[in-house]
């Protein structure tokens, strides 16, 4: 398949930090020390509803391959492909959320320079993945969300870190290339394959976002971890987003934290205005929400029983009559895909999909017999301004395997979610996954 590629050069912060590729010398150092990773991945996904609606399911097979270049006085290159594909068996009743429609997506999905001076100041522009709160890979399917523009990162002092980033497209996770759009635009947006958006979806034909300007600090030292975020989404929105924690170690394996998110939105011309979202429409973005989360990490220093987590969190989004979606989170890079950091989102679904209200989550994570399994549980309850109640029931375990198949990991999430879903009265997603990581 011919892929359309239309990579912007400019200047980008890694928000990781240090490059992987080695310093080369000489040009056989060069070729020496640049090296090629990937990873395969097998992904089965089954939705099942209560009642009333056609049961779906999908199966994936794919991957990627990326290329790294040793650095060349502070200089690298990077490129990777990434492709999903059905082997014939999406046929009936899909569930397009996996790969799209197609038998197949393959995109360039890395391709980037890069500049650094390690501990100082990095820049990178192309094709790359990202890892900020609100702008990420939503990495769960077989082909993460990708960004096209410039990042930047600067290290004034140890530990501290200041972000800067220009996004001018993206490919979302089942798109073979870059577009203007992002996940409140019709899936088939300007030729776009983009499936597993907002429910709510702009009408017509409406002008391409002209992408992010951001904006980022962080913080992260002896216990205490903190960063603070501005993003205009242009046409769409403005938001502030800050999140702080703070881990007491007490040196006896068992660590309590606390922490707590807040996040605001505004802006008065957004594409939005007057969308039905959530079951409000209005005029002008108007958003405000904060969370908790308190809990402790152990070490229970056993075969059987190793290093956990028990956590509890709290998410408050206000109503705000008159407003967008009545004051709904307007997350154009994650709605729908529920990646956003909010702290009481669940696999499938959160405030942001959900609308304004709270909600609470705890979860149970456990390392079990010397980390060959790694087992997570939890439950979130939500109590929405529109919609009632409703409630999600989470279990995820993943097997790590040791010896031949080191790399290997086979991992199945079910979730199990009641109210807020239409008249279905219940819908349980299972998602079984194969990664294998080279």
């Amino acid at each position: 398949m011919l892929l359309k590629h239309r990579v912007t050069f400019g200047v980008i912060m890694a928000i990781t930090g240090a490059s992987n590729a080695a310093h080369a010398s000489t040009l056989k150092d060069f070729f020496l020390n640049s090296k090629v990773d990937g990873q395969i991945r097998a992904y089965n996904f089954d939705r099942f509803f209560g009642r009333n609606t056609t049961n779906l399911s999908a199966f994936s097979l794919g991957g990627y391959i990326n290329a790294h270049t040793a650095s060349l006085d502070g200089f690298s290159a990077d490129a990777g492909f990434y492709t999903a594909n059905s082997l014939g068996a999406n046929s009936t009743n899909p569930d397009v959320t996996l790969m799209g429609k197609g038998t197949s997506v393959n995109a360039l999905g890395q391709a980037y320079l890069q500049y650094q001076l390690p501990g100082i100041f990095m820049v990178r522009a192309g094709n790359q993945t990202l890892n900020t709160p609100w702008v990420n890979t939503s990495d769960s399917r077989l082909i993460p969300a990708t960004y096209q523009g410039v990042f930047a990162e600067v290290t004034p002092l140890s530990h501290w870190n200041i972000y800067g980033m220009r996004i001018f497209r993206w490919k979302s996770r089942t798109s073979s290339d870059y577009y203007k759009d992002n996940l409140y635009y019709p899936a088939t947006y300007a030729g776009d394959s983009m499936w597993g958006g907002s429910s709510a979806v702009l009408s017509g034909t409406p002008p391409q976002t002209q992408g992010i300007l951001a904006f980022g600090t962080s913080y992260k030292n002896r216990g205490v971890n903190a960063q603070a975020w501005y993003y205009n989404y242009y046409h769409f929105a403005n938001m502030f987003y800050g999140q702080a924690s703070y881990t007491y170690r007490t040196g006896t394996g068992v660590d309590p934290f606390a922490g707590g998110q807040v996040s605001r939105e505004w802006g008065s011309s957004s594409l939005l205005n007057s969308l039905q979202i959530d079951g409000s429409s209005g005029q002008g973005v108007n958003s405000t929400a904060w969370g908790l989360v308190a809990g402790v990490n152990y070490d229970l220093a056993s075969a059987i029983l190793g290093k956990g987590q028990l956590s509890w969190a709290y998410n408050q989004l206000g109503y705000h009559a008159g407003a967008v979606g009545g004051g709904a989170i307007i997350s154009p890079y994650t709605v729908g895909y529920a990646t956003d950091p909010l702290y009481t989102t669940s696999m499938i679904r959160g405030l942001v999909e959900m609308g304004t209200g709270n909600a609470w989550k705890v979860k149970w994570t456990q390392h079990l017999l010397d980390n060959r399994f790694l087992f997570i549980a939890a439950y979130a309850g939500y109590h929405l301004h529109s919609a009632g109640s409703a409630n999600d029931i989470y279990g995820d375990l993943t097997y790590f395997p040791e010896g031949f198949f080191k790399g290997l990991s086979i991992r199945d999430r079910v979730e199990v979610a009641h109210g807020d879903i239409g008249n279905t009265g219940y819908f349980i997603y299972n998602r079984v996954m194969l990664t294998y990581n080279f």
